[in-house]
């Protein structure tokens, strides 16, 4: 059973910082990419970062370039999520994604989802 689990969310203040991490068992990674989206109340699941396993290559939605990074540890089979700067807006359940995919942005390519973080920035 292949199982993506999230940590690290919580309360904080505006100007901030979280570190999302997304554990990964029963799959393996080797051709795989992996992405972090976000669905905030009354929204649509969004794009917010991604990465491939095999090079490392990330990519990021323009709001959150320059405050979070997407990074993963390979020997832990875990995916990271640094995020700085955080602002109210960025208020959402975050949720890992794992798939065989070659758009990475788009979350209806991923077969691989966890049950969501959620991350609460306050003002």
């Amino acid at each position: 059973q292949v199982q993506l689990v999230e940590s690290g969310g919580g309360l904080v203040q505006a100007g901030g910082s979280l570190r999302l991490s997304c554990a990964a068992s029963g799959v393996t990674f080797n051709n795989h990419a992996m992405g972090w989206f976000r669905q905030a109340p009354g929204k649509e699941r969004e794009f917010v970062a991604a990465i491939r396993w095999t090079d490392g290559n990330a990519y990021y939605e323009d709001s959150v370039k320059g405050r979070f990074t997407i990074s993963r540890d390979i020997a832990k089979n875990t995916v990271f999520l640094q995020m700085n700067s955080l602002k109210p807006e960025d208020t959402a359940v975050y949720y890992c994604a794992a798939g065989l995919v070659l758009d990475l942005t788009r979350a209806s390519k991923y077969d691989y989802w966890g049950q969501g973080t959620q991350v609460t920035v306050s003002s």
